[in-house]
């Protein structure tokens, strides 16, 4: 058996290749069923995002389970790639050369590795971030369903979502935010106490914008209105989040209501003077205003900023709390990463134990089989007027040379083999003392023959 995985992401792939990698919801169930058909595929994981596709997979190796190290399980593995590479390239109607050319292969403890660094947002774009442990554990349900996980492939996302949480607590990977979408809203955070009671005016309807009023849904806050040059795509946007939709020339208006603004439009003057501002904070009687201008040319008379109760923040500004946070990030990332290495090395060690599960229930039942015979063979005699006395011993001796006889067997072959590794072996096992005889492999030549010629 082996653990495979077959993916392409943001490192090796752009946007448009990913997109056709990709594997819709509605589609990622039939996809499972057919991949599920491939040869030795026992187990399986489809992880589709808007950066990535990894298709994780537990193979049967054949008879005997060779190891992975081998020149043979190598070969068994370059194929299972292949076989991969096929299926999913068929499945997508690509290039099979082309999607070689953007995919990475991993196995063994390669894999566990990679997906507890996905888990943890240390192979996103946007180191940290915590969407993608969501989105992983998502796939894993849905295998989960489809009864195409259970077993080892199983064992090792649970570890991944483990690992993942021990990163979350004890590093600060995901505490400080490195978008300017994400950062703007903290910022609000910060200087107000309770977003769930505020107004907030989105200016733009761009991917910033839709990412400031996804943060802020999320944040609950409980108005947000979008204001654009098309009143079309204001009331699209508006229509994600529950928002409302209007004009620019809406905002003198809106901004009377607005608790925090933010902008982010291509305009190449600005939207908001100092004027407007002003008179609207004078309408509000003075309640504190935020306004964060993510536009390059800047949509915010810098003016603004010296108006009493409005809070004026540029896109540099933002930038400057960016790059702190990235900083401290990828001192979180390295701890994160030092978290990964332990639970990888423990995760192999549990697996490694648990291949001899089957070695040592075959040990016991045989043992238990010899147990039976001679206890059913010492139950005769008795039946029989045998001394209970002479039966026990008889029983005792019986066991032991039943118990022994194998290993005497095996332990004989491997002296007359030079497997003195084996005998070190089995002392080791039957905590025996580890002094062992060497013999020589040739007798000792006769005293007489050292002594000088005379």
């Amino acid at each position: 058996m082996a653990l495979v995985l077959l993916g392409i992401n943001h490192n090796t792939a752009n946007v448009d290749f990913r997109e056709r990698v990709a594997f819709p919801p509605e589609k990622v169930g039939d996809a499972i069923h057919r991949a599920g058909e491939l040869p030795g595929v026992q187990e399986l994981v489809i992880v589709s995002t808007c950066n990535r596709t990894e298709v994780y997979a537990y193979i049967d190796m054949g008879e005997g389970s060779p190891d992975p190290e081998t020149p043979i399980a190598q070969e068994l593995l370059l194929d299972q790639q292949q076989h991969l590479l096929h299926w999913l390239s068929e499945y997508h109607g690509l290039d099979q050369a082309e999607l070689a050319r953007c995919s990475y292969f991993h196995w063994r403890e390669d894999v566990i590795r990679h997906l507890m660094r996905v888990a943890c947002g240390l192979d996103s774009m946007v180191l940290g971030e915590p969407q993608i442990l969501g989105q992983i554990k998502s796939a894993y349900a849905v295998s989960r369903e489809l009864g195409a996980v259970s077993g080892a492939l199983g064992r090792v996302f649970q570890e991944a979502f483990s690992i993942a949480k021990e990163v979350r607590t004890d590093t600060a990977i995901g505490e400080n935010p490195v978008s300017v979408a994400y950062a703007a809203v903290s910022l609000a955070e910060q200087i107000f106490s309770d977003l769930g009671s505020l107004n907030a005016l989105l200016i733009g309807a761009g991917r910033t914008i839709e990412l400031v009023a996804r943060h802020l849904t999320e944040k609950g806050v409980r108005k947000i209105v979008v204001a654009n040059r098309t009143l079309q795509n204001a009331v699209e946007l508006g229509e994600k989040f529950g928002a409302e939709g209007v004009l620019l020339s809406d905002i003198p208006e809106q901004l009377i209501k607005a608790d925090i603004v933010v902008s982010s439009t291509n305009s190449q003057l600005p939207l908001l003077g100092k004027g407007a501002v002003e008179s609207a904070i004078k309408k509000r009687r003075h309640k504190p205003m935020l306004l964060v201008d993510l536009a390059v040319p800047r949509d915010i008379e810098p003016q603004v900023g010296d108006i009493a109760d409005a809070y004026l923040y540029s896109v540099d500004d933002i930038r400057d709390v960016i790059e702190d946070n990235v900083k401290s990030r990828a001192v979180a990332a390295e701890q994160a990463s030092s978290i990964i290495e332990r639970g990888v090395a423990e995760f192999i060690r549990q697996m490694r134990s648990l291949n001899a599960v089957h070695t040592l229930r075959s040990f016991r039942e045989k043992a238990e089989t010899i147990r039976d015979a001679e206890v059913q063979k010492a139950l005769r005699a008795l039946e029989k007027g045998g001394d209970a006395q002479a039966v026990m011993e008889s029983l005792a001796r019986g066991l032991t040379n039943k118990l022994i006889h194998s290993p005497s067997v095996q332990m004989k072959k491997a002296s007359a083999d030079g497997r003195d590794d084996l005998l070190m072996l089995t002392r080791e096992l039957y905590e025996l003392d580890q002094q062992v005889l060497v013999m020589p492999l040739l007798p000792p030549e006769d005293e007489t023959d050292l002594s000088d010629d005379s």
